[in-house]
């Protein structure tokens, strides 16, 4: 039922989209495909990637979610709050995952596929940074201040909705099997953004945001982990660009090295420090 609502809601969001973006540029719906670069076009691709992010992602999980119980924001897990220790846990585990995630780019950028598939993979890569590109700007503090709340929070808020509050937490509920669960969301996850190059990352990210909701049952907090993860690229990238480098550059940028790998076991740590906090919350 989930997965009906979202394709429905990303087709509603599409045909929203299209009137807004005649209206505002000028230009017929044909031509939008080969304007989503432009940067002049960066107000308008705000607001549909606000549209896409609420209507597409969100509400599915939220009409689901109502037709199934009398308390949708509680069967999602946003009704309640966490507590500054389980916030604090998150925030570390994070951390270590990031590090993880960059080994995982640099193992993901170094498996051996065809030159044909890699000329396809990174005409992908290179489509999406320059949207992303035409979109963020980050030319001052309001550019960066707009981009935290367009591609950082948004996106936290509605994908954490519809991937762990909603798809994992009923296939949870139905199967009862978490760790299941948590692996096909992740991997749907990670699908779903349409690169190769930062699948593997993408798919840890999706298992460690998928865990903090299994162990917590507290949406915001992987909303939180989830907004860590955006703003932090976002706030690198701004930094980058105060350095002189170019935004193009700046998103090309890789992992280095496997050595993030290492933080794996740091990871795991931090989880069973994270369910001892939970655990004691529920049972306080």
């Amino acid at each position: 039922m989930l997965i009906a609502f979202a394709v429905a809601g990303l087709i509603l969001a599409s045909a929203i989209s299209a009137p807004i973006w005649q209206a505002m540029t000028g230009l017929k719906l044909t031509e939008m495909e080969k304007n989503m670069n432009n940067p002049a076009y960066a107000d308008v691709m705000k607001i549909l990637q606000v549209i896409t992010a609420v209507v597409g992602f969100f509400l599915p999980a939220v009409v689901t979610a109502a037709l199934l119980n009398k308390r949708p924001l509680k069967l999602l897990g946003l009704a309640e709050g966490a507590s500054p220790q389980q916030a604090g846990v998150v925030i570390l585990i994070i951390g270590a995952s990031l590090a993880v995630a960059t080994g995982l780019s640099y193992v993901n950028a170094h498996v051996p596929i065809p030159e044909s598939w890699h000329v396809k993979f990174m005409k992908l890569e290179d489509n999406y940074n320059r949207q992303v590109e035409a979109i963020i700007r980050l030319k001052d503090t309001k550019d960066y201040i707009i981009a935290l709340v367009v591609m950082a929070f948004l996106p936290a808020v509605c994908e954490e909705t519809l991937f762990r509050g909603g798809l994992q937490n009923f296939l949870t509920r139905a199967t009862n099997m978490p760790w299941v669960s948590i692996l096909i969301v992740s991997l749907i996850f990670s699908v779903v953004h349409l690169s190769f190059y930062g699948f593997l990352s993408r798919m840890f990210l999706g298992i460690i945001l998928g865990f903090i909701f299994q162990y917590s049952g507290k949406l915001w907090l992987s909303i939180l982990a989830h907004f860590i993860n955006n703003a932090l690229a976002l706030t690198v990238l701004f930094f980058y660009i105060r350095q002189g480098r170019s935004l193009h550059d700046a998103m090309k940028s890789e992992g280095t090295s496997f050595w993030g790998l290492l933080a794996i076991p740091v990871v795991i740590a931090l989880f069973e420090l994270f369910r001892r906090v939970s655990r004691n919350r529920h049972t306080a």
